[in-house]
């Protein structure tokens, strides 16, 4: 596997650009979410250096972005389903200039012009994905793994894993109980809370950097991850099987968007229309494990690559799928006081 683009490869700050300097594109993205070949043929292409940072949870890109000062001014960012809708009704990005980006129209029309951005005036589909079951089935003994709520059976007590994100575990919560992982009910909300706090002993981990690792290292033996992390594990440990959860997976479209604060976003709209290309786009889905959403891209993989359904799920394995919406301020003020108390009181 090529090696995958992480935070601070290129020893540089953050900075703009001008006719003195080298153009910089600043680069705001998830742990492990961009092919540093990707990166380099870029550069090559362009001339434009890439600076990477990454962040392992939506809250923190979304933190750090609302600063808007010079400490934050990324040219992009990918932020999840539900944050597109947040940032561009708080007027933190800059519109996309769809003159300067080519290969939109290559894009699934299923995961274009959505509620979170109608007509995608703010933002262009990155990659998507969802977030279900990760079982070790080399040290899982008896009956099968095959829903959310099996996590909570006595006998993978300190062998569980969740991702650290506030929405994913709570959607968890919530589906088990039977209710919408986007529920906004203070009394659902409670009752998933009380739910996940039964599960906590067994909670040996959060991890949203890098999911697959503690599988990999023999830390957890189930729990959560993305799917794409599930593709990369397995590449290295062949027991590692991803699992869609019988009460639904978890979906969710991420998305490039350029902050009202960027320096360059010339370069911003030069890098998405690069992604954009079918060969580029195939790279990144066949390499890190994510569903592509540009259709002349998908044509282009490996039948292995096409035919995963880790990486691109059927239509039985998206029953009682769920993508996350956007709550609300208020709902998501109830979820982080329930979510500070979960993790304090472990």
């Amino acid at each position: 596997m090529k090696k995958l683009a992480l935070a601070g490869l290129l020893a540089v700050g953050l900075t703009g650009c001008s006719s003195e300097e080298p153009q910089v594109l600043n680069l705001y993205n998830w742990s492990e979410y961009m092919p540093q070949e990707v990166l380099d043929r870029f550069t090559e292409e362009t001339g434009i250096q890439v600076v990477y940072t990454t962040y392992d949870s939506n809250e923190a890109m979304y933190a750090r972005l609302k600063l808007l000062d010079d400490s934050a001014a990324y040219d992009l960012a990918v932020p999840s389903t539900y944050y597109v809708s947040k940032m561009r009704q708080e007027d933190l990005l800059l519109p996309i200039d769809r003159s300067k980006i080519e290969g939109f129209d290559n894009l699934d029309t299923e995961l274009v012009n959505l509620d979170i951005d109608p007509e995608n005036k703010f933002s262009v589909p990155y990659l998507w994905g969802t977030t279900g079951l990760a079982v070790d089935t080399a040290d899982i003994e008896g009956e099968p793994v095959t829903a959310w709520e099996d996590l909570w059976e006595d006998r993978f007590d300190g062998r569980v894993m969740l991702t650290n994100d506030m929405r994913e575990v709570f959607h968890v919560g919530l589906r088990v109980l039977g209710y919408s992982g986007n529920s906004t009910n203070p009394d659902e909300i409670e009752a998933a809370y009380e739910k996940l706090s039964e599960l906590m002993p067994s909670v040996r981990t959060f991890n949203s950097d890098a999911p697959r690792m503690p599988y990999l290292e023999g830390e957890t033996d189930v729990g959560m991850i993305w799917n794409g992390e599930a593709v990369m594990g397995k590449d290295t440990m062949e027991s590692l099987e991803y699992v869609y959860p019988e009460e639904g997976i978890i979906a969710w479209l991420d998305s490039f968007v350029i902050p009202k604060n960027a320096k360059n976003p010339e370069a911003a709209h030069q890098f998405i229309s690069f992604v954009l290309q079918p060969e580029i786009s195939a790279l990144i889905s066949e390499e890190i494990g994510y569903a592509t959403p540009n259709l002349a891209a998908r044509d282009l993989l490996p039948d292995e690559v096409a035919n995963n359904r880790a990486s691109y799920p059927n239509a039985t394995d998206m029953i009682n799928a769920e993508f996350q919406t956007d709550i609300g301020d208020d709902a998501l003020q109830i979820y982080a006081k329930y979510w500070e108390m979960l993790k304090s009181g472990r």
